[in-house]
């Protein structure tokens, strides 16, 4: 199988081939992630994906996606990476966790996170003004500021953040958009049409043909390691590749979700692997072109490896 190469938007780092144990694995050169990890662990950044935390599993209560009250849940918010979504972690403390992560997503991404690649539409200075929960749809009320400015492109990618955010609980299917109180039905001077109820599948084209949504960037991992998210490949397969902290391949597998070509489905797999050497290493995620081979639709994930 083909070693990965690296993501084109991260040009800091490179590639070269080399041997273990008579196997072609890859080496990645990881000075400037590793400086990354070094500043957020003495900083307390907001994207620490540390065991200690949990997932927010929500529940309707009147109108409102609640979780424990005094609890901290590690919740996702979802922002642009190539042009597409990807989705970052953040910490919800407290009775609503839709409304802290669409909080998390209009705070923009981090420094680290702009390091590798990841870009927000929403414009700063918009606010939530409130999210409302009934009948598995969720009515977002946003400030003025958010149909401000910017072309349809804009306009489309702040629209799929804020659905990929807000859809992550399963309590919602889909959203409904107000401004200041108001129902929007078109948004900006293009007049991008969001009248009804948005789901995932209407913004399939802002998402990426292998989504992860576990484990997230700057995640500390070990093995075996949970890998979970959507995809929407050619016969539904792609492949899965952990480095360690020398960027070596210690897993290389082929994955299948449950549908693909044309037809977004899901996966759940279960990476087991050894770590020589722990350190700064990545999740790499691509499809083989059926045409001749070469590595199409590639994701990498920067991860905290461990033995």
């Amino acid at each position: 199988m083909t070693p990965a190469t690296v993501l084109t938007h991260t040009p800091f780092r490179t590639t070269e081939e080399v041997a273990v144990h008579g196997h072609p694995r890859r080496k990645i050169a990881v000075g400037l992630l590793a400086a990354l990890f070094v500043a957020m662990t003495a900083c307390g950044d907001d994207a620490d994906t540390s065991s200690s935390t949990t997932t927010a599993a929500p529940t309707t209560v009147g109108s409102t996606t609640t979780a424990a009250p005094t609890d901290q849940h590690q919740v996702r918010a979802y922002f642009l990476r190539d042009e597409k979504v990807g989705p970052v972690a953040r910490q919800v403390t407290g009775d609503e966790v839709a409304a802290g992560a669409l909080e998390g997503l209009l705070s923009g991404p981090t420094a680290d996170e702009e390091e590798i690649g990841f870009t927000s539409t929403i414009p700063g200075g918009t606010e939530l003004l409130g999210v409302d929960i009934e009948g598995r749809v969720a009515t977002v009320d946003l400030s003025e500021e958010f149909g401000s400015g910017g072309g349809s492109l804009s306009m489309m990618g702040r629209v799929a953040q804020v659905v990929f955010t807000v859809t992550q609980f399963p309590t919602v299917d889909a959203v409904d958009f107000e401004i200041a109180g108001e129902p929007v039905t078109a948004l900006g001077g293009e007049g991008l049409l969001i009248g009804e109820p948005q789901t995932r599948a209407d913004w399939e084209a802002m998402a990426p043909a292998i989504l992860v949504e576990s484990p997230l960037p700057f995640a500390e991992v070990t093995s075996p390691l949970p890998i979970t998210g959507t995809a929407n490949t050619f016969e539904a397969t792609f492949i899965v590749n952990v480095t360690d902290g020398e960027g070596l391949i210690v897993y290389d597998q082929p994955a299948t979700a449950t549908s693909g070509t044309g037809a977004r489905g899901t996966f759940d797999i279960t990476a087991t692997f050894e770590v020589p050497r722990p350190g700064i290493g990545a999740l790499i995620v691509f499809e083989e072109s059926a045409e001749d081979g070469s590595q199409i639709n590639l994701v990498e994930i920067p991860l905290q490896v461990s033995a």
